[in-house]
């Protein structure tokens, strides 16, 4: 599972027109998932993504995780997080779990946030979507399960 992780203070998705997902201070969270992903590991990325210290605490250092700060996440699947561009000009995608898998784990991912008491906004996943943010810092973190070998 790869995860972009942008810290915003405010962030909306737009589908045909309509809003479909829309928070205040928190992160989005665009979400690719990869083949070879299961339930354990979009469970183990969304407690990575709510404990992640990347907020600013009193001194001003980045100590504090999204679950301390009261944040919620606006969950966007895209799989073109996985696109292989490394031969020619059109990106593969291949390496992207197939549609029912994708989404299943994207809904599982963000389940388990609220389960942590994480309020999620959602895009909707398959659709052309429009999203809209306003990212502090700039701040933002790519997440993979596959970097250390676990999730």
């Amino acid at each position: 599972m790869r995860l972009l992780l942008q810290r915003v203070s405010r962030a909306e998705v737009r589908v045909g027109g309509g809003v479909t997902g829309r928070i205040e201070t928190g992160l989005v969270a665009l979400v690719g998932v990869g083949h070879g992903d299961t339930v354990d590991v979009a469970r183990a990325m969304a407690r990575r993504t709510a404990e992640l210290r990347i907020f600013a605490d009193d001194e001003g250092r980045t100590n504090r995780s999204l679950l301390d700060v009261g944040g919620a996440v606006l969950a966007v699947s895209q799989f073109t997080l996985y696109a292989d561009t490394s031969r020619g000009r059109r990106p593969s995608f291949l390496r992207a779990a197939d549609p029912g898998t994708g989404q299943r784990l994207y809904e599982e991912y963000a389940s388990a946030l609220e389960e942590m008491g994480v309020p999620v906004g959602r895009g909707v996943f398959g659709a052309f979507m429009q999203v809209e943010l306003t990212n502090e810092g700039p701040f933002t973190i790519w997440l993979d399960s596959a970097e250390s070998g676990r999730p």
